[in-house]
């Protein structure tokens, strides 16, 4: 990947950064179970007054009391499971109800031509919604040498079609507890990006 000055016109480089940020934060939360220290980091966060202000709030509130065992067997229940998890978190499967379909291979060929390179030794298929705010994140604070149009057709192709619909399903999920908040503002995130950029088209 290449480095470059955000290129995102519609905002500034602080509403650049403080975007890139959240969808960081979300990624990193569906990605792996986090360890204690991060709990206790997430414990400490304060919210504004606004929507997802109200649910980085919740979910401090319930890292407080949360413990990493507990959360990591949610975590495990959610998206991993004895055969399968009660979510698939993987847009080929929110858009054509099968792994491995014609989203991710859309979706590779678009991260060659922005310059995203698989991870050696990393085995999710590159759909994983962690992924996909993980190249978000790095659109938004100008890591990747493209302009604003390309970060808004990738978010229009490869995020809006199916991600509000897997943090609904993430907020109901039966062993959803610690993570209920996490769809929140996931779900927010998706909703706020999504007027945003089609105000700026």
């Amino acid at each position: 990947m290449s480095a470059s000055q955000p290129v995102n016109r519609r905002a500034t480089d602080a509403e650049n950064s403080a975007r890139s940020e959240m969808y960081r934060f979300v990624a990193a939360l569906l990605s792996t179970a986090p360890n204690q220290e991060l709990i206790d980091g997430i414990a400490v966060l304060t919210g504004d007054q606004t929507p997802l202000g109200h649910a980085i709030t919740a979910l401090s509130d319930s890292a407080r009391t949360a413990v990493a065992s507990a959360v990591e067997r949610e975590f495990f229940d959610l998206f991993i499971g004895v055969g399968r998890g009660e979510l698939l978190p993987y847009a080929s499967f929110y858009q054509t109800g099968f792994l491995n379909e014609r989203p991710l291979a859309e979706l590779r060929g678009d991260l060659a031509r922005i310059g995203v390179a698989r991870v050696e030794g990393r085995h999710e298929p590159e759909d994983h919604i962690a992924l996909l705010l993980e190249v978000m994140a790095d659109l938004a604070a100008g890591v990747l040498d493209v302009d604003a149009a390309v970060e808004a057709d990738f978010f229009a192709r490869h995020i809006a079609p199916w991600a509000a619909q897997f943090f609904d399903d993430l907020a109901i999920a039966p062993s959803a507890s610690f993570y209920r908040p996490v769809a929140e503002i996931g779900r927010l995130l998706v909703d706020i990006e999504a007027r945003a950029f089609s105000l700026a088209a």
